[in-house]
């Protein structure tokens, strides 16, 4: 298939069946071949389209000339009267990472906070860049989700990812190039074997290509039916997930239990995704559903990976992103009504004129957060002896790694309130000043 300005918009109107119409097209904006023949297409025949067109470049700072390059593509976007956008982000090279995906991800990351609802983030991935990824995820030992490669259509953001180049080889996109004597940069660091996508577009691909010259083709048809297969075992995990209950982060063990092994590696999977939390390596997957599951019942197991903790209690099993190691160890003020508790556990908030909450009285002496250190009490409205809060918390069924971390605020050295569970009788009002939780972490 010939790449030409009229079968990109024939692409984008097959897509747009897919995502709808786009109220604004926003192209992330290289410099390079690829991206340059697709934002020239466009801006060509952008009085076909009926839709705005922005072109955003991201430096991130990695290469010498990367001040250079902005400015390249700035003149190119003038050049043909298209608005533009340059953003600097900084790359975390200690992520772990490696230095392409982390470079992607502080991009994507940029990009998402531009694209706004009714946008379409258009990439310039081509046909051979599918062929890389497929065979990159081949190598890592992806199952259907990673052979399915690069989607031509998912949600971004507020808005949608769409790559209308895939049907398209580099071949094509460097003849239309020449036709209209186009400039593009040329990064350095794509002839730099040593990162693995390189070495597959100079060392491995052209020998399966002087074998099997339709390979890329191959490759691509070969992603869209693991694409197809993704999307039944999605349903498949969706339709599980109803029977679990409602909620995404606390999944019912007795009815996980009835799936066998492979559904419930599918439904863990799927659930992370949605969740939008790191996806686990299949060696983490098997350690949840052999170790986690069947786990005795007296036991906490706990299993990690990038950021995110699963975890069993009583009859659930948990998906969290991991908090902090330790709860903070100093007491922290309200400031403006708010007190910060750091990351993940979201923050305490004041709320005059509620029907129930503290006393003015309280709230008058000044409210401050502390962290459990152990023995602790107090006595609640409904009850006639003061208790320990330990007790409270087994009665209440309070997952224990949440235990330490619950927030407790003192007035005048009192412990007025746990979180926003129960507030102590002598300080209690109606009306008063209730303490909200907001962004709360699962507790049950």
């Amino acid at each position: 298939m010939k790449f030409s300005r009229k079968s990109l918009l024939r692409e984008l109107a097959g897509l747009a069946q897919l995502a709808g119409s786009p109220t604004r097209i926003v192209i992330a904006f290289s410099g390079g071949l690829d991206s340059t023949v697709l934002l020239h297409a466009l801006a060509t025949r952008a009085d076909a389209l009926d839709a705005k067109i922005l072109a955003v470049h991201v430096d991130h700072g990695l290469h010498k000339k990367s001040r250079e390059w902005s400015e390249h593509c700035e003149r190119v976007v003038h050049d043909w009267n298209i608005e533009f956008v340059s953003l600097r982000v900084k790359v975390d090279r200690e992520s772990g990472l490696g230095p392409e995906a982390a470079a992607r991800t502080a991009r994507y990351d940029a990009l998402r906070r531009l694209v706004e609802a009714g946008d379409w983030l258009i990439s310039a991935h081509h046909k051979d860049d599918q062929a890389e990824t497929l065979l990159l995820n081949l190598m890592r030992g992806s199952g259907p989700a990673g052979l399915a490669g690069i989607g031509e259509v998912q949600p971004f953001a507020a808005g949608w990812l769409v790559r209308p180049l895939l049907p398209y080889s580099r071949r094509e996109l460097l003849e239309y190039a020449t036709k209209h004597e186009l400039a593009w940069i040329d990064d350095p660091s794509n002839e730099d074997r040593s990162y693995d996508r390189n070495y597959l577009r100079h060392e491995v691909i052209p020998v399966i290509e002087a074998r099997w010259p339709e390979a890329s083709s191959r490759l691509r048809l070969s992603a869209q039916l693991a694409g197809e297969a993704a999307t039944l075992l999605d349903q498949l995990a969706e339709a599980d997930w109803h029977t679990l209950g409602d909620r995404p982060d606390a999944l019912s063990l007795p009815l996980l239990r009835q799936l066998p092994p492979e559904r419930q590696r599918n439904l863990i999977r799927y659930i992370v995704r949605e969740l939008g939390l790191p996806s686990p390596p299949a060696s983490v997957l098997h350690s949840i559903v052999d170790d986690l599951i069947p786990a005795r019942e007296d036991a906490q197991p706990l299993v990690e990976w990038s950021g995110v903790q699963v975890r069993r209690y009583r009859d659930s099993v948990y998906l969290l992103q991991a908090g902090p190691a330790e709860p903070p160890a100093t007491e922290r003020m309200f400031e403006g009504g708010r007190v910060d508790l750091g990351p993940g556990c979201g923050e305490l908030a004041l709320e005059s004129g509620a029907s129930t909450g503290l006393s003015d009285t309280v709230v008058a002496a000044g409210l401050r957060v502390r962290f459990r250190e152990g023995g602790e009490k107090i006595k609640l409205a409904d009850q006639t002896h003061t208790k320990k809060l330990k007790k409270l918390l087994q009665e209440e069924g309070i997952v224990p790694w949440m235990r330490e971390r619950l927030p407790l605020v003192y007035s005048a050295g009192e412990l007025v309130a746990v979180a926003d569970l129960w507030i102590a009788d002598a300080a209690k009002s109606e009306p008063g000043t209730a303490v909200r939780w907001v962004n709360r972490p699962p507790l049950h």
